[in-house]
């Protein structure tokens, strides 16, 4: 077989595969998760929760927006950052409405007995909560049949919360 051919047969396959992974792969954002970690938050090495992000942003009509370092609060180990110190004020006056779901792991990931990591531009507000997805493909999935899929990330988040997402 020549050399051309098996080179161009190897890069179709090699691309193929890659194709194939695609929907897996997390944003650059998302590549803080730590799947050793047995806490229940989903927080990057430095306590960061969801990515950055302001979780009060979610609540508003313009959506998700990053946060801003200078501006943040500490709430159940977790550091929320945001856009503006009126977000700040208005987390801190009532923290339990504006955390995510989870410890902020998907949602779909949870209803499967998992702890996936979130794209924190994959969201949805559910019954005044804050629910995240891994990838589009999660989310369409979870969209599917919400009510049946918290039912079952519910009955699940109290044995999942304290394990490593690799021991899953």
């Amino acid at each position: 077989m020549p050399t051309q051919f098996r080179t161009s047969r190897r890069s179709f396959v090699a691309s193929t595969a890659l194709m194939a992974l695609a929907p897996f792969a997390l944003p650059d954002f998302a590549q803080a998760y730590d799947e050793l970690s047995t806490g229940a938050l989903n927080v990057d090495a430095n306590g960061i929760a969801l990515k950055g992000f302001d979780p009060v942003s979610y609540f508003l009509p313009s959506g998700p927006v990053a946060g801003k370092a200078e501006f943040f609060a500490k709430h159940g180990g977790a550091t929320y950052q945001f856009s503006s110190l009126i977000n700040r004020d208005t987390f801190t006056a009532n923290p339990a409405k504006y955390t995510p779901a989870y410890g902020g792991f998907c949602a779909m990931g949870v209803a499967l007995e998992q702890k996936l990591d979130v794209n924190p531009q994959l969201w949805r507000i559910v019954d005044g909560k804050l629910y995240l997805n891994v990838h589009k493909e999660a989310q369409t999935r979870w969209l599917e049949d919400v009510k049946g899929n918290l039912a079952k990330a519910d009955k699940n988040w109290p044995h999942l919360k304290d394990k490593a997402p690799k021991a899953l």
